[in-house]
């Protein structure tokens, strides 16, 4: 028969009135009030939600029985009612308490539901975006009028009807007589009636819902209700007995992307540690993937029985994999704090990381296009490995695809396969984007002697070359940071200065440091310019472009440091200043040595530190020129 819900309000007490977060709100206006193309979304994500609720009451039982209360089994129950038009979908699972009803319910804490609204005003009636943004429960709303949920946790005795009409404001009221678990009581629309049909419900449940490992239950009038889905993880199944559509169906359970996965990985291993592994690359960039707290999205069972999903299964450069790790010998009554120690689940990670960045590297071998099309989504999260794992640093090193001045698509064997003769180094440049990359001037001398240089322009750039060694004998080496070493490199047209231009050129800059004082640690000749007058480069232990991202962050310590002005001594500029400086001696040249190093920061986008003064200096040069 079907799970009786009847509840009875609770006639001594009065319900609470709430007005939902502003988010929500927001959101509850788009559910409502906008047409989507599939609407059967809706029972999707609330069947997510009971299986989910059925999990954790699993899980707690482990250490509490009593909490199943003499009612052992965990189902989900869908009733339709054609007489009172309305949809309820029960489960006995953990329930809520009157604040978690209130919280869980009216407020949305770090859920991607502004971004969610942001993304569907730009792609309307896109039901796909739900499940991803987190949200799946407002999506009732979109066939329901009114919403009432009845409640009671496992373990209390105190119930309450969650009731809202989605117009901004919900109430809570105790009710007595509730079952444990939760029931979600849909008011349908007029035009949603359809969801009262067994067979629409059969249809949507065999569709999306079919793999949720706990019975899904039909109850209909007075008919013995009726199991509608096979109850059967997924990943139990032998791999040749899963379609593409299946895989498709519990990945978005799991992701909340419906869409495709980019990469699937389905295997067992056995051995000393004996477990099943189901895991996804999505195809699209999860709205989460760069949030600050950098969580995994790997479910961890024992036995199917679900343990945790935040147990760090792949390590934080991975968080975009999402799936589960189903253990057959881990002790089901392990606890949480215990799991991040526990010698099993170390053995598991490193062996799922392992498979994974081989996974990834096998794509990159056999699929260009497609490793292509997830490195674009993924790269820069991947890189995050090459600072934080140095035991993968060479897996990880097989799997890093650069932007650089010969292409758009370059692996480190490429490049090394490119050497140039005596060239002993691997050269890079970091920018905060790729236009201020490919204008820097500090390329110019690498150019002219056909040497490639990787041009870096992701923030964890910054930080993972820095503590690069190098690969294949070859250490990383910054075309901005320190001397340029390319003597030995022969040049396109190698004309060297004579004697004479050299000696000018050191007293100028001996002229342009005394003006300059302590905003330049010196200025030299530069080696690494062929076609602009100057450039600036930084002598120190960072590049400027990690300097500066250190010195944005609060109580780092780190300020960014007076760089050296490099000029060149075949420009016709410095020439010319050369020719002033020995004519008119070092005064004359004080307000260009301003206008240079201006010059320099602009080039770098960087702020003039005093654009007052540079707007003056410009014009009185200008004044003087054209006057």
């Amino acid at each position: 028969m079907a799970t009786d819900t009847t509840a009875t309000k609770d006639a001594t007490t009065t319900a609470t009135s709430h007005q939902f977060q502003a988010e929500v709100a927001k959101l509850l206006h788009l559910m409502v009030h906008s047409v989507y193309s599939d609407r059967d979304v809706f029972l999707r994500e609330l069947i997510s939600n009971a299986a989910d609720a059925l999990d954790k009451l699993r899980y707690e039982a482990i250490a509490n029985p009593a909490l199943l209360e003499g009612q052992p089994d965990l189902t989900i129950t869908i009733t339709p009612d054609k007489e009172k038009k309305t949809l309820t979908i029960t489960d006995t699972g953990i329930g809520m308490t009157e604040q978690e009803l209130v919280d869980n319910l009216g407020t949305i804490a770090k859920s991607g539901t502004q971004a969610f609204v942001e993304q569907v005003k730009g792609s309307q009636g896109d039901v796909h975006l739900i499940g991803q943004f987190g949200i799946g429960f407002y999506s009732g709303f979109i066939v329901a009028s009114k919403v009432d949920v009845i409640s009671r946790r496992a373990g209390s005795d105190k119930a309450y009807m969650w009731s809202s009409d989605g117009s901004g404001s919900f109430t809570v009221t105790p009710v007595e007589n509730a079952p444990r678990g939760t029931s979600i009581v849909l008011h349908l629309k007029d035009d949603a009636l359809e969801f009262l049909e067994d067979w629409k419900i059969e249809s949507v449940v065999r569709t999306y819902s079919d793999h949720i490992a706990h019975p899904i239950m039909l109850a209909v009038g007075d008919e013995t209700a009726k199991q509608i889905n096979s109850a059967n993880a997924i990943w139990t199944r032998a791999k040749s007995d899963i379609t593409a559509e299946q895989h498709k169906e519990f990945f978005g359970h799991i992701s909340g992307s419906y869409s495709d996965p980019a990469l699937t990985l389905h295997y067992r291993a056995e051995g000393r540690n004996e477990y099943t592994v189901l895991l996804y690359v999505p195809g699209e960039r999860p709205f989460d993937v760069y949030d600050p707290e950098r969580r995994g999205r790997q479910k961890l069972y024992v036995k199917r029985v679900y343990i945790a999903d935040d147990v760090e299964i792949l390590p934080a450069y991975l968080r975009f994999v999402r799936g589960v790790i189903d253990s057959e010998d881990m002790p089901l009554n392990i606890s949480r704090e215990m799991l991040q120690n526990n010698p099993q689940v170390a053995a598991i990670r490193k062996a799922v990381t392992n498979k994974v960045l081989a996974e990834l590297k096998k794509l990159a071998d056999t699929d260009d296009a497609a490793y292509r099309k997830l490195w674009d989504i993924y790269g820069p999260v991947l890189k995050e490995g090459l600072y934080e794992d140095m035991e993968r640093r060479d897996q990880l090193y097989e799997l890093v695809r650069f932007k650089s001045t010969k292409g758009d698509w370059v692996s480190l064997k490429d490049y090394i396969a490119g050497l140039k003769e005596n060239q002993t180094a691997i050269y890079y440049l970091t920018a905060e984007d790729a236009a201020k990359a490919k204008a820097s001037p500090q390329l110019e001398g690498y150019k002219a002697r056909d040497v490639e240089v990787l041009l870096l322009t992701d923030p964890v750039d910054s930080f993972w070359v820095r503590t690069a060694l190098g690969f294949d004998g070859k250490p990383f080496k910054s075309v901005t940071q320190g001397s340029a070493d390319l003597d030995l490199i022969a040049a396109k047209d190698d004309a060297k200065p004579d004697a004479a231009e050299d000696a000018a050129t050191a007293v100028l800059n001996a002229a342009l440091k005394q003006a300059l004082g302590e905003r330049v640690k010196d200025v030299r000749s530069s080696k690494r310019l062929t076609e602009s007058a100057v450039c600036i480069v930084n002598d120190s232990m960072m590049d400027r472009t990690l300097e500066k991202l250190l010195s944005r962050q609060k109580d780092s310590g780190i300020s960014v440091s007076a760089p050296i002005l490099e000029v060149n001594p075949g420009h016709p500029l410095i020439k010319a200043l050369a020719a002033l400086v020995k004519a008119k001696g070092a005064a004359s040249v004080e307000d260009a040595a301003q206008l240079l190093l201006d010059q320099a920061f602009i080039i770098e986008g960087e702020q003039v530190p005093d654009p007052a003064n540079f707007a003056k200096r410009l014009a009185d040069v200008m004044r003087k020129a054209f006057g």
